[in-house]
């Protein structure tokens, strides 16, 4: 591994591979324009296309000094700041060309506004996830409404309330367990994940001795960001822009919870006894060293490090090698796909998984509690 010095991190030029994600604003407009085969754009720019840059660039094992401060990062936070105002205007935009021009299919709208919200949750979601975890508050703003955008807002609650708290444990909704399919997984999640965080909210509130009502609750701030974006669409586009808007958001959300999926599959901490668990390690999430679709991911697949270090920006996060941290075979992107296939993910990952027990844990010879969730909730 080489060692990124904190002065070359200062340069546009360091930064730009990771200002791709702009290059997705004008393939969405060119799919608005003509509809036909460039609906395929979508999703073939964001899937397909970083997965064989990863085949060319390979993996980057390179590690920035984590003590960088901040003033030497500005070209990569302009990107995570810069995007909520493009996704709003990217989303209305295409709103209102859509009201004003007749020459598509309801079923190419239809399209149009999926692949929209593979960008959206692809891009949109993943940046609100490194924005939310930042201390200014312009920050935490950007990420609560890129996540109203696509109605999703309680992710920030759920993700740091809950699942960094639980991660790897039975109060983690999104800790896929062993042998549960990301179909099973993903109506799970939706269900789950709601209400654990509002859950979690409330019993901030009353340790405060506050009651759930009390206007300090974010949850009234995610329901009135929300209900903008959800009038401004119908104001838009009528009933037709409402459906379009939620079409959008539906396939966010389905994107973000596919790489949910993967973060944690099978992977669960030892448990102590009396509800205690070993504490969050490196081993306890599934890392890729891939490169572009860390471009992509804004590093999101440097995960183990994020646990380890939550407010870390994500040029500073540190990758680890697999005497630390198990690895993936491919990125995310390949990654999600074979999600969508149990029995090809069954058969790629399940060997993997058992590996890693034999590794870390020998000296568990019952893993039926991990695998089900029915060990003892943590304290």
């Amino acid at each position: 591994m080489t060692a990124i010095p904190a002065p070359q991190l200062r340069k546009l030029t360091a930064a730009l591979p990771f200002w791709m994600t702009l290059g997705l604003i004008p393939v969405a407009i060119i799919t608005a324009m003509y509809g036909g085969w460039t609906l395929l754009l979508m999703p073939i720019a964001t899937w397909y296309l970083f997965s064989m840059l990863d085949f060319f660039t390979g993996l980057n094992t390179d590690n920035a000094d984590p003590q960088t401060p901040d003033e030497d990062l500005k070209w990569y936070r302009a990107i995570t700041l810069i995007w909520a105002p493009v996704q709003i205007l990217t989303i209305f935009g295409l709103l209102v060309y859509m009201v004003n021009t007749d020459h598509l299919h309801w079923a190419e709208e239809w399209a149009l506004f999926a692949g929209v919200g593979i960008i959206t949750g692809t891009v949109g979601i993943n940046y609100s996830h490194e924005l939310m975890h930042q201390k200014p508050k312009i920050e935490r703003w950007m990420a609560d409404i890129l996540l109203a955008s696509v109605l999703y807002s309680h992710f920030r609650s759920e993700h740091l309330l809950v699942h960094h708290r639980y991660v790897a444990t039975p109060r983690d909704p999104v800790t896929a367990r062993y042998n549960e399919h990301f179909w099973r997984f993903f109506p799970r999640v939706l269900r789950e994940c709601w209400v654990s965080a509002f859950n979690a909210e409330k019993a901030m509130l009353a340790r405060k001795k506050l009651p759930w009502t009390d206007l300090s609750n974010p949850f009234f701030r995610y329901w009135s960001l929300q209900a903008v974006f959800l009038l401004a669409a119908v104001l838009i586009g009528g009933w037709w822009g409402l459906f379009l808007f939620v079409t959008q958001a539906f396939w966010a959300i389905f994107q973000l919870e596919l790489v949910n999926y993967i973060e944690h599959y099978g992977l669960t901490r030892k448990h102590l006894g009396d509800g205690k668990y070993e504490h969050v390690l490196p081993r306890h999430s599934w890392n890729a060293a891939q490169k572009a679709s860390n471009w992509l991911l804004i590093n999101l697949q440097r995960h183990s490090d994020h646990h380890y270090k939550p407010d870390r920006r994500f040029p500073l996060l540190q990758t680890y090698d697999d005497n630390e941290a198990p690895q993936l075979p491919y990125g995310y992107p390949v990654m999600t796909m074979v999600a969508l296939s149990p029995r090809h993910w069954k058969r790629v990952m399940n060997p993997r998984v058992q590996a890693w027990r034999e590794k870390y844990y020998p000296e568990i010879s019952d893993w039926q509690p991990y695998k089900n969730a029915t060990n003892p909730q943590p304290r």
